[in-house]
């Protein structure tokens, strides 16, 4: 089974599904993904060190063989003429890890398409990561992997680990990712990783369905030896922002997600594991677990997380499609503050397929040239000079605009408000902001590291930095 995104489950209410109870879900799930000979693992070294963040990221290409409702791209992945869903060539690719090396000093890389695995030429672009220094990482679905062999030519590739993209148990996943047994697919998939001894963490999107059982995906991730485990929010980025996509009817409140995901960390804490909550506001999860809390201001100072200036360069349409030739890179640039004109500007360009236009534009032998000379002086007046640190925070507060996060009354009072995003801009639309708890017992927190500081997290696998 398939699902299509238009007049489906991505828009339409998640009518009644009956799902097993977790702790069913997980004994089952655990039967399958343990081997019965478990190869004995050497606990991953950790770090508190919290310095800029040297990973990037490459788009391949937005093909893949799963339909995720919630998947940034899953417009692109569907409409196989967009300028961005075919995957571009292994030299292509090349070029791009090159310069994240030679020009943006990145040490390590994530490589993601789509689906990175059913790329043919994955295994020659892996190799050639390792060759000049940019440790690799791919973010999968995991399907592929459920044949040792694969995982074995991984290995055998240089892979330094994969980040498994758990969205649930049972049913639960094979409706967020849209098709029947990718559940059990990705639990084989999880047993050879383990019997293989290939370092492995796990991505779970707080979807609706997932979110009572986040519990048990976290009990999952420490009994097959996940290094990590990301929660993600349900994010309106990218096509995910088109009207009537996220709905009160398939968007979970904050007050559904407090007790389970507080549980969740728990049993993470417990067990020694990194914890990650990407992109919620602090007070939706108990104190004690705000070091686990990366929002914008956190995200460069996680190794695990890529950085703003090579990522602002890679996320441009000529580095994520086929066709046309690369932009030059360019320093972390200033993006101009619009305020409350934003949202409306980028709804308006949405609704004229500015990004498409460009995208075929600068495939133009004519029009391209012009629109990189353009692009590389927009970015010399506008670029960040001085401390990197402020640059990347000045960066990060611009990404906060751009995707339309608000803070309410209670937001406006908090102590965390300095560091802290507030709430999509949606979900305010669709819910208020009547949720937040705002922090009054202390004095503003200006320091975006005051708590991930204390946050024991895993050396990135490969050795990067």
């Amino acid at each position: 089974m398939q699902l299509k995104r238009k007049g489906s489950q991505a828009s339409a209410p998640q009518e009644p599904v009956e799902i097993e109870p977790p702790e069913v879900l997980l004994e089952r799930a655990l039967a399958l993904a343990v081997p019965a000979a478990r190869p004995a693992a050497a606990p991953p070294l950790h770090t508190r060190r919290r310095e800029i963040t040297r990973r990037g990221v490459l788009w391949l290409g937005q093909t893949c063989n799963l339909r995720c409702h919630f998947c940034y791209f899953l417009d692109r992945i569907e409409d196989k003429e967009h300028p961005e869903h075919p995957f571009m060539s292994l030299e292509k690719a090349q070029a791009i890890c090159r310069t994240l090396v030679d020009f943006y000093g990145n040490t390590a890389i994530d490589i993601q398409g789509g689906e990175p695995t059913i790329w043919r030429d994955i295994h020659a672009l892996v190799r050639y990561c390792v060759g000049i220094g940019l440790s690799p990482t791919l973010i999968t679905n995991a399907l592929v992997l459920d044949k040792r062999d694969k995982v074995q030519q991984f290995k055998d590739s240089g892979v330094a680990d994969f980040l498994v993209s758990v969205q649930g148990l049972g049913k639960a996943h094979d409706l967020a990712v849209g098709a029947d047994g990718a559940h059990v697919r990705q639990m084989r998939a999880l047993n050879h990783l383990i019997a293989l001894a290939v370092p492995f963490r796990v991505n779970c999107v707080m979807s609706k369905r997932a979110v009572p059982q986040l519990p048990a995906v976290a009990k999952l991730a420490v009994e097959v030896g996940a290094r990590a485990v990301n929660f993600l929010a349900f994010n309106p980025f990218a096509d995910q922002r088109n009207a009537g996509v996220r709905t009160a009817e398939n968007v979970p409140r904050y007050a559904e997600l407090r007790e389970p995901l507080d549980e969740a960390l728990d049993v993470l804490a417990r067990a020694g594991v990194e914890a990650n909550v990407r992109y919620l506001p602090h007070c939706v999860v108990s104190e004690r677990h705000w070091p686990s809390v990366y929002d914008y201001q956190q995200l460069p100072y996680d190794p695990h997380e890529w950085d703003f200036a090579s990522w602002t360069w890679t996320n441009k349409g000529p580095q994520r499609m086929r066709g046309g030739l690369l932009t030059p890179p360019v320093p972390l640039g200033a993006r101009p503050r619009l305020g409350p004109l934003r949202q409306p500007l980028l709804r308006l360009a949405d609704a004229l397929d500015l990004r498409g236009r460009l995208l075929r534009a600068d495939v133009s032998s004519r029009l391209g040239p012009s629109l990189r000379k353009l692009e590389g002086l927009s970015y010399r007046l506008f670029r960040r000079r001085g401390d990197q640190d402020a640059a990347y925070r000045g960066d990060a507060l611009n990404r906060v605009e751009h995707n339309g996060y608000e803070k309410g009354a209670g937001c406006r009072s908090c102590a965390l408000r300095g560091i802290c995003d507030g709430f999509h801009g949606d979900y305010v639309a669709m819910f208020g902001s009547d949720e937040a708890r705002p922090v009054l017992d202390r004095g503003p927190v200006t320091d975006p590291r005051a708590f991930i500081g204390t946050q024991a997290k895993v050396a990135p696998a490969g050795g990067a930095a």
